[in-house]
């Protein structure tokens, strides 16, 4: 990767995206199908007005609205750790195969007609499956690298990925629908985020407290270790802390894809890539994307609602080919 540090920190980007996510988020509690004006919502938020908007609002936008807002930041922050741990630009928060491990546990919970709560333990499951498994494949006989890693994950995923075709094949009709909208990305069930909230907090501090060793990262392995960067720590702690967040958001709104690959390829062309400003503007800007997305799903047919992932790519595509033709300063 060639190395585009910014010399000084500056947070005015960072401002701007807290601001566009505070707008996306009254954007998508107040619309759908029960519009709601910004004095009702303010009402609401007081206690002081009843009736089907409150209930609208506080159990269903509000909790939605923040599981949107956290899975694509999840997503986003994931990307960008995964693309520093493997220093590969086409690496996403699903190329280990967490999201492959995920949905086997979500999916073989569905076959058995489980409840939406087992359904996100036994994607959780999967996913932890996953990560111990590739973990221990690429250090089978003590050796340990990048490539090997990538080259583990990939292949793991593409297991993964034969099972989900079996189960998909062998599946009731009466099911199908619910396992396709999942592999898809569904927000439709998604409630308060919960300890999921404390997955993203913990991790963003982590790799925050790590920035300036990723910048270094960056150079090569062995320039980063003349320098005194633990490298082999960093790179545990990387992909233990990307995993984990790509479980929690997969666990919350199933495999939305996209997010994780190019909010960190925007913020590199337009920003830099000093990881003090990438790694909070990762998380910003995938949540501002993915509650957009999500809005969009919810409302565009309304009231039928379409898969998020759906929205994202929609969304995403034409966006990073108009920054990129934009932008001449290359990819990181």
């Amino acid at each position: 990767m060639a190395l585009i540090a910014a010399r000084t920190y500056k947070p005015l980007p960072l401002l701007l995206l807290l601001i566009a996510s505070v707008a996306s988020f009254l954007l998508a509690i107040t619309s759908g199908s029960l519009p709601v004006s910004l004095q009702e919502l303010w009402l609401i938020l007081q206690g002081n007005q009843a009736g089907i908007a409150y209930t609208v609002v506080t159990e269903l936008r509000i909790p939605r609205a923040f599981s949107a807002w956290l899975t694509g930041a999840e997503l986003a922050l994931a990307g960008c750790l995964m693309q520093v741990l493997l220093r590969n630009p086409l690496a996403d928060p699903y190329v280990l195969g967490v999201s492959g491990g995920a949905a086997t546990g979500a999916l073989l919970a569905m076959m058995l007609g489980a409840g939406s709560a087992l359904i996100s333990g036994s994607a959780f499951a999967g996913a932890m499956i996953n990560l111990m498994l590739v973990f221990g494949l690429s250090h089978s006989k003590g050796s340990w690298s990048p490539t090997r890693l990538l080259l583990t994950g990939v292949v793991t995923a593409a297991g993964w990925g034969a099972i989900i075709s079996f189960m998909l094949s062998i599946s009731p009709d009466s099911h199908l629908k619910g396992m396709l909208f999942w592999l898809m990305g569904d927000l439709s069930h998604a409630g308060h985020p919960g300890n999921h909230i404390w997955v993203l907090f913990i991790s963003l501090i982590v790799s925050g407290l790590l920035a300036r060793s990723l910048n270094l990262m960056l150079r090569g392995d062995n320039q980063a270790k003349a320098l005194g960067v633990p490298v082999y720590s960093i790179q545990i702690t990387l992909y233990i802390m990307a995993s984990l967040l790509t479980a929690s958001a997969v666990t919350q709104a199933g495999s939305i894809g996209f997010l994780g690959l190019v909010i960190p390829h925007i913020l590199r062309l337009t920003l830099g890539s000093d990881h003090r400003i990438l790694l909070p503007g990762s998380v910003l800007c995938g949540g501002c994307l993915l509650l957009l997305a999500d809005t969009f799903a919810r409302t565009i047919l309304a009231p039928q609602q379409l898969p998020v992932g759906v929205i994202t790519a929609f969304i995403g595509v034409p966006l990073f080919l108009w920054v990129l033709q934009k932008n001449n300063r290359g990819l990181v």
